[in-house]
């Protein structure tokens, strides 16, 4: 079970963006995630004229690993770890490491 998904609102840990809160947009692989507005790089592009694009320097968003950024806690103001629980019904939840809340995402 990943412990960061789509749609989990994120805090990174390490880097030149570190501090900076995003939202996750997708899972590359295993091991690393792409965050809104997070390590944004600058690319040269060649144009194209059978697509129709011009050519230039745009910003790409670049993958991180999820080992620099932690799921962000609403409730306590801070980054948290996250944990896995087996609820009642006997699904696998994940829980704030700090307070034992579900995260609903």
């Amino acid at each position: 079970m990943n412990k960061i998904r789509k749609g989990d609102h994120v805090v990174v840990l390490t880097g030149r963006d570190k501090g900076k809160r995003g939202t996750v947009l997708e899972r590359v692989d295993a091991d690393h995630v792409m965050v809104e507005g997070i390590n944004v790089a600058k690319k040269h592009v060649k144009p194209n004229p059978m697509k129709g694009t011009t050519g230039g320097v745009v910003d790409k968003t670049m993958p991180i690993h999820q080992s620099n950024v932690a799921i962000w806690n609403a409730a306590a103001g801070k980054a948290d770890r996250v944990g896995i629980k087996t609820a009642a019904d006997g699904k696998r939840v994940r829980v704030f490491k700090s307070t034992g809340d579900e995260i609903k995402a």
